[in-house]
Parts: structure tokens; C-alpha cells; sequence
């Protein structure tokens, strides 16, 4: 009964009322939920339908007198009224938790189906005050959509959700009723968002360097990117490993100069040992999703990358990449090309300090 008095409370002049708001979140509710049923495959069934059920109840509580006297009780009051409305438990304490996390260290909605509807909740209200054009300013944030945005996160990454951000917010776009919803639109959006994930690991004191390393790459899944920072992290505690990023830079600018190389290495060109055992240890290494054990292998590089560039000819003269024979000088440079995609497979260690 307090659902159908929606419709007469406005959300925002051009986005519609609370009522059109709530139909958004329920849009977005099932999109989520759809997407994330490959690992809750319970999401199909009992759990979707109670996320829906209170994804439709969510704002409710907002024509109530007891949230009209005291706005600070949305949503906890919310959750009250669907138990005495005979509600699932599980649907009144979503109700209760969506707005969450309401601030920096407090606690996200500690259900799955609390989770889906808060990133919707939230992932509307970044894309309709965006597709406005009345996004944050330096000193403005009228929509709180510096908290919402990292609420999102949170939610993504304490929550162990893979979504990716980019197509979370192209359906919350898709889902607005007036503004630009173009790929502009998008892109501003995405990093806006992805600033605030900056903040988040500022916040834990993580080196700037690593979030640019990871960021790099184009990561717009959060858990995806907070798994390779925390391997990150771990990795940089090896002795190696500034080594490692050290002799990147230099594979990197090596690269640079060169332009376009080949994308294969042929055993039968390599003139030094150095070539060989360089070769021999990148053929060993495995990459597979385990980003810490990635980088742990990558640890090993070491040794064989630091000889690479010592190489020496028998006379003692260096010998460079470069080589004067475009064959020789061809295979290295694809040699170099196999290293780098290795040091970029988890984050691009060239931007780590070495």
C-alpha cells in the first residue's frame, strides 16, 4: 500500500519519481542477478525472486510518517514494516541494509540479495545524475555519488562479486529515462568510478605506483583488480622483484624503439647461452589464474633476464639486442616481446619503482 503512493513523490525532475526509481532498481536487480547465477546459481530460484520482491519494497518506508519525521531511518524501518508485513527474512533485512555501506569502515549489506539490490540502488543514481549532466564538482556532491560510487566498489570486492563495471553501468545507461547515454557518457562514468577506487587503496596505504601497474591494463572488474593488487603487494615484498621491474623498463623502452616485432622466436637463431636459458625459463612458466603464483614465477626471471643483458661475446665486447644481422637483432626483439607480455600478465611491472 505505501508502494503505490510512490508515484507522487519526485526523485528528480528529469529521472521521474521514486516509483519510476524503484522500477530502475528492479530492472538492474535482475540484470545483476542474472549475471551473477553462474557462481549463485541459487539466484535462479528462491533468492532472486526474494532480491525482486525487495528490489519493488526498497523505498517503501520513504512515504511512511516515522521516515518522514526522521529521514535518518530509511531503510531500518524499511525492514521493520515488511516483517510485520509477514515478508521473508530474507527480504526484510535487504530492505534494511541497502542503503549500505552508508560510510568509509561501515559494514556492506551482508546478504547476496541485500548486496544485488544496493549495487542497484546505487549504479542508478551514478548513471541517471550523470546522464543529466550534473555530475560532482571539486566542491559540490549533492547526489552523494562520491559514496555511492564507492559503495558500488565495496560491495563488488568485500562482497566477492565478478562483475564487471563497465557493463554494470552500460545497463543502469540503458536503464535511464532522459540525458546523454552515449559511450561519453560511459567512459565518464567508468572513471569517475575508478578514481574512487584510487581513494579506496590510498586509504590502505597502497603505493601509487601499484594501482597504476594494475590499472594499466584496463581491469574494470573490481575484484579482478583488487586480486591483482593484493598479489601485488606480495610480490614487492621479494627480494627480486625491483629488479625485475627495473629490467622491464628497460624491455619496455627496448620495445619502443623498435616498433613492430615478431611475434615468434626461432631457437635456431639464438648465438649466446644467455638467449637460450632466457628462453628456456619463459617457456616454463605457467600462467594461470592464480595471480599471486604468476608473479612468484615471474620472481625467477631474474637471474636469466639480468645474464640476457650482460651478455658477453668471447673477446669480452657486449653483445647488444640490436644486433647489425636484422634476423638475430629480430629475434631477440620477439624474445623481449614474449618477457614483456609475461611482466604485463597480472599487472605492468615496468610502472612499479626499480
Amino acid at each position: 500500500s505505501y508502494s503505490q503512493k510512490l508515484d507522487s513523490v519526485s526523485y528528480q525532475k528529469e529521472l521521474g519519481s521514486i516509483a519510476d526509481k524503484v522500477k530502475r532498481i528492479h530492472f538492474l536487480t535482475d540484470r545483476i542477478g542474472t549475471s551473477l547465477a553462474r557462481i549463485h546459481p541459487e539466484l535462479l530460484g528462491q533468492k532472486g525472486a526474494n532480491a525482486a520482491r525487495a528490489a519493488n519494497l526498497c523505498k517503501s518506508d520513504l512515504v511512511t510518517r516515522m521516515v518522514y519525521e526522521f529521514p535518518e531511518l530509511q531503510g531500518l524501518m524499511g525492514g521493520y514494516y515488511a516483517v510485520k508485513s509477514g515478508e521473508p527474512e530474507s527480504v526484510s533485512r535487504a530492505i534494511a541494509e541497502h542503503y549500505r555501506p552508508t560510510q568509509s569502515g561501515s559494514p556492506i549489506p551482508s546478504t547476496i540479495e541485500g548486496q544485488i539490490v544496493a549495487l542497484a540502488d546505487k549504479l542508478d543514481t551514478l548513471a541517471g545524475i550523470f546522464a543529466i549532466g550534473q555530475k560532482p564538482t571539486a566542491s559540490k556532491d549533492p547526489y552523494a555519488l562520491r559514496r555511492a560510487a564507492l559503495g558500488v566498489l565495496r560491495i563488488l570486492i568485500e562482497g566477492k562479486l565478478p562483475l564487471d563495471l563497465a557493463s554494470l553501468l552500460e545497463s543502469a545507461l540503458e536503464a535511464q529515462p532522459a540525458g546523454k547515454r552515449d559511450a561519453t557518457t560511459l567512459n565518464e562514468l567508468i572513471d569517475f568510478v575508478m578514481e574512487r577506487l584510487r581513494g579506496y587503496y590510498v586509504e590502505q596505504q597502497l603505493p601509487s605506483e601499484m594501482f597504476e601497474a594494475v590499472k594499466a591494463l584496463g581491469i574494470t572488474e573490481p575484484l579482478d583488480f583488487d586480486m591483482r593488487v593484493q598479489a601485488l603487494r606480495a610480490f614487492w615484498a621479494l627480494d627480486s622483484a625491483r629488479q625485475l621491474a627495473a629490467a622491464h623498463k628497460r624491455v619496455r623502452n627496448i620495445l619502443k624503439q623498435a616498433g613492430e616485432t615478431s611475434a615468434v622466436v626461432d631457437a635456431v637463431r639464438f648465438t649466446h647461452p644467455a638467449e637460450r636459458a632466457l628462453a628456456a625459463k619463459l617457456g616454463e612458466l605457467q600462467m594461470t589464474g592464480d595471480y599471486a603464483a604468476q608473479l612468484s614465477q615471474l620472481a625467477s626471471l631474474r637471474e636469466p633476464v639480468d645474464a640476457f643483458f650482460d651478455m658477453r661475446a668471447a673477446n669480452g665486447e657486449p653483445v647488444m639486442v640490436n644486433d647489425p644481422d636484422p634476423a638475430i637483432r629480430s629475434n631477440r626483439l620477439a624474445l623481449l616481446a614474449q618477457l614483456d607480455k609475461l611482466c604485463r600478465s597480472v599487472a605492468d611491472i615496468s610502472l612499479l619503482p626499480g
